[in-house]
């Protein structure tokens, strides 16, 4: 009975040994090819896994926040000795990298969020619409990778009349510390985008896509709607402008179908009656403008609308119907309505009396309603 127990006890130390063997292998202290730190020291427990009680021990002051440093085998080597660490497993490592996480705040980010506590606020507008410059150039800042909370702005100050702005920060923090705070200072000025001019341009030309370029400038500068550009294409100015001046909606208008001095064609036209003549513009006028001709026959001046380039019919006339393109001389009066056309064109040529037009178009009434001849 005791050799059985005894065997027993034996077969079961047996089964243990390559157990406790190879526990012991797995808990060998084994060197890291790449270790990432969030603190500003590296510890043992960083450089190598089943550091045990050595763990929390330090030995290098961590690289700069967003940095790697690296370290060759043998001095990590020589420092964990002196640490009373041995036996650690290196395999084929040659060299050990080490970096420091950060967290990064780009200029831009920062600038979005000095614009964001200012929006809508002692008179601004939009975030969007809000440039800010620094006055001290603000580049990436890397902080501790445990600030991992928004930028909250504590206390804001801003001067409407000299746009300064004066905006204090905190960032909190994974752990219980004192959250990071952050002071920025320096001025901020409402924007809008407008078309600005490339080159300078005279009252009579047409906006072309070259002629200008989308900007933004201050609000202050640009009184008024400011002009986008798809809309300022094809237009004229109301004056001559310099080259970079932004363009408001108010110095739009439309393009000069007529031109002072130019030739055009004075168009009357009633229903059966078609007349062209030549004339000259008295006056420059958009389409749909009301501006005076001279008739080149009569000497008489006539008050008529643009319809057309080039193009005046004078009051009076119908527009009902589309207008064809003006022939000069023209008329589309049958050889039997003549007779009672003839006041009617007359007034165009020379002065006529109230009595005679009205006879004149009570006459071509008539003609209208008479019943059609068989041919």
């Amino acid at each position: 009975m005791i050799r059985a127990t005894l065997a027993a006890i034996s077969i079961l130390l047996a089964l243990a040994l390559p157990a406790a063997a190879a526990n012991d292998f797995i808990a060998a202290p084994t060197l890291r090819a790449s270790v990432t730190v969030t603190s500003d020291v590296v510890r043992i427990g960083d450089l190598i896994d089943n550091a045990g009680s050595a763990a929390l021990i330090p030995v290098y002051r961590s690289p700069d926040l967003g940095t790697t440093g690296t370290l060759t085998v043998g001095q990590v080597l020589s420092v964990l000795r002196a640490k009373q660490v041995i036996g650690v497993m290196t395999g084929d490592i040659k060299e050990v990298q080490v970096t420091r996480l950060a967290r990064t705040l780009a200029s831009k980010d920062i600038e979005n969020a000095v614009a964001a506590s200012l929006e809508r606020r002692f008179g601004l507008g939009d975030a969007a619409n809000i440039t800010i410059t620094f006055d001290r150039s603000v580049a990436e800042m890397r902080l501790d990778a445990s600030n991992s909370g928004a930028l909250q702005p504590v206390a804001t100050r801003y001067d409407a009349r000299s746009g300064r702005f004066d905006i204090a920060f905190e960032i909190a923090n994974d752990g219980n510390a004192a959250p990071t705070k952050l002071r920025f200072t320096g001025t901020a000025i409402e924007t809008v985008e407008v078309a600005v001019l490339t080159r300078d341009i005279d009252r009579a030309e047409l906006l072309k896509s070259s002629d200008l370029s989308l900007e933004r400038r201050p609000k202050a500068e640009v009184t008024g709607e400011p002009a986008s550009r798809d809309r300022s294409i094809g237009m004229q100015l109301r004056r001559a402008m310099r080259a970079g001046t932004p363009i408001r909606a108010a110095d739009l208008v439309r393009p000069d179908f007529v031109v002072r001095d130019q030739a055009v064609t004075i168009i009357y036209q009633v229903p059966g009656l078609y007349l062209t003549t030549r004339g000259k513009a008295i006056e420059s006028g958009a389409e749909g403008d009301t501006v005076s001709v001279l008739n080149l026959h009569s000497k008489r001046t006539l008050t008529g609308i643009v319809t057309g380039r080039g193009q005046v019919t004078v009051q009076g006339a119908s527009q009902s119907a589309p207008m064809a393109p003006a022939v000069e001389q023209t008329s589309s009066i049958k050889r039997d309505e003549v007779p009672a056309a003839a006041a009617l064109a007359q007034n165009l040529i020379q002065p006529a009396n109230p009595a005679q037009i009205a006879q004149a178009q009570l006459s071509q009434a008539r003609l209208s309603q008479a019943p059609a001849k068989s041919e």
